[in-house]
């Protein structure tokens, strides 16, 4: 990485983190996902059962690997055989009642909201009730100005990547736009504005990471 973008992304995380302290999260900043690593691994207890959120930059990461080398059980339906079959199902509820749940965010804006579109609902479920803990580890690539551009981000970046990733074909795969679509492939079903620390969480760690990862 060149010096002007580790400046760009380093200015706009610390920014970040400080908006996202100021909601009641406890927010850290990372140089490099090493780093980001070492501060997951220190927040989560040998012994706690971990649920996993769809989460490309966690498990590019190799978070997960490295918990269940420790022993910590994993919650991760991307293990199911196949989507929406029943042991999917299962997994994915079982995440809600997890000691910490972990994954990313689609959008974090300076103004400190964490912003996500989800196909099933799931993953924007745990990340506003249910787990002990939360965790979101998301690159600086995902910080943008308001909620305006975060939802922008996600119909014009996140969701035809990730469409592309499941092999899904939904029409604005074909429009290169999004057209708000009423079709059973529709990925974009249920979104959410996280404002403030949500309340039951006895803690709620945001890491952003001075890299671009994921979605």
């Amino acid at each position: 990485m060149d010096a002007v973008t580790k400046w760009f992304m380093e200015d706009r995380g610390r920014r970040a983190v400080e908006a996202l302290k100021k909601r009641g999260f406890n927010a850290f900043y990372a140089e490099t996902q090493t780093q980001a690593k070492e501060v997951v691994l220190k927040e989560i207890s040998p012994g706690a059962t971990v649920g996993v959120g769809g989460s490309v930059t966690v498990r590019g990461m190799g978070i997960v690997d490295d918990l269940k080398a420790r022993g910590n059980k994993i919650i991760d339906h991307w293990v199911a055989p196949s989507m929406l079959s029943e042991e999917d199902f299962q997994l994915r509820r079982a995440q809600q009642t997890s000691d910490v749940f972990i994954t990313s965010t689609n959008a974090i804006t300076l103004e400190g909201q964490l912003v996500n579109t989800d196909g099933g609902g799931n993953r924007v479920n745990a990340m506003v009730f249910g787990p002990k803990k939360a965790i979101v580890v998301a690159g600086a690539n995902k910080i943008v100005p308001d909620l305006d551009s975060a939802l922008r981000r996600i119909k014009e970046i996140v969701v035809p990547m990730n469409c592309k990733r499941l092999n899904s074909s939904p029409p604005c795969m074909q429009a290169g736009r999004c057209v708000d679509c009423r079709v059973p492939q529709r990925v974009c079903r249920i979104t959410t504005i996280i404002e403030w620390k949500p309340p039951f969480f006895s803690d709620y760690c945001v890491i952003i990471v001075g890299e671009s990862l994921g979605f």
